[in-house]
């Protein structure tokens, strides 16, 4: 295929190696024109796993992509999800989009697929830390779409021998888990800030996915996609990998670092842009989101251990009674 990734960021560079090494012609495309500089003259991406050598790919521009928008089969978006909807805008072509975002849209509230109705669209997600899929480690995913064969083409395509891919019909699912499971790293980041131990953090990872599974099943997804790489795959690696950008910012929060200051020593933290999202989607359904609403309470600049101490004073419940908290 020939296929253009927008997005020179770490996992859109880790992506981009890993198509070519498929055999597809990739370009990576970008804003950034230092960036793109650097990528040209070094075949290296400087700033994001400089030490990856992306042999045979291509970098442009943006404002110099268009000829190439047009041409190519596939097109990867890799960028933030509060400047996904600008990035995809406008964007000339009728090629099918792969999604690597994982979040929502701040400004409509809205899954990410909602704001690409023109064109075929599928998402990736699973536990798929770019340092590892770029050094060649055994990973999987899924890939979402609406249209089946496009999930089954794009399996075929991305698939090799240390990256197994699956095809999952639930899209709905996938993009509420991608947005989800970074609130819940955040709060699992805070645990280990507050040094409160592994049973804590076990304790929170499994009715953060209970939380994660009643509001997909509200939006119209499948209790197994919770289950699977996109949820209980991806939430185990983001709450527990000691460099993820949303484990690392709860952790630094549950110090004592501001949530500005934090998102200032990280860069781009999910987690933060999704939880008022998810907070408001859960109300607009129904449905309690307990850790999330926590997040929330935190982020406005509620205080880590009182937060604590209201989660844990809850009114008891069965563990599966309805509705479940």
């Amino acid at each position: 295929m020939k296929v253009a990734v927008l997005g020179a960021g770490m996992w859109g560079t880790a992506f981009a190696h890993l198509l070519a090494g498929r055999g597809h012609e990739v370009t990576l495309v970008d804003s950034d024109a230092d960036a793109v500089r650097s990528l040209v003259e070094s075949g290296r991406n400087l700033r994001h796993l400089p030490e990856l050598e992306l042999t045979g790919i291509g970098a442009l521009e943006v404002e110099q992509a268009t000829e190439l928008f047009e041409l190519v089969d596939l097109l990867v978006v890799a960028v933030p999800s509060r400047t996904f909807a600008a990035a995809v805008a406008g964007l000339p072509g009728s090629s099918p989009l792969l999604s690597l975002t994982k979040g929502l849209d701040p400004l409509s509230s809205a899954r990410l697929s909602t704001l690409v109705a023109e064109r075929p669209f599928a998402v990736l997600s699973g536990p798929n830390f770019a340092e590892e899929i770029a050094a060649g480690l055994p990973a999987a995913a899924v890939v979402a779409s609406k249209n089946g064969e496009l999930a089954a083409r794009l399996q075929a395509e991305i698939a090799s021998a240390s990256f197994r891919v699956y095809v999952n019909p639930d899209l709905i699912g996938v993009e509420l888990c991608g947005a989800a499971k970074n609130v819940i790293a955040l709060a699992a980041g805070a645990v280990d800030g507050l040094g409160l131990g592994d049973n804590a953090k076990a304790t929170l990872m499994t009715r953060g996915l209970a939380e994660m599974t009643r509001l997909g099943l509200a939006c119209g997804a499948r209790a197994d996609t919770f289950a699977g790489l996109a949820g209980m795959g991806d939430l185990i690696a983001t709450c527990w990998h000691p460099h993820g950008r949303n484990r690392r910012a709860g952790e630094l929060i549950g110090r004592g670092v501001t949530p500005e200051q934090a998102r200032e020593q990280i860069g781009t933290v999910e987690g933060m842009t999704a939880a008022p999202v998810l907070n408001e989607m859960a109300q607009r359904v129904g449905v309690e989101l307990p850790i999330t609403e926590a997040v929330c309470a935190v982020l406005a600049g509620g205080e880590v251990k009182d937060l604590v101490v209201e989660l844990m004073g809850r009114k008891p419940t069965g563990e599966w009674s309805a509705p479940p908290v």
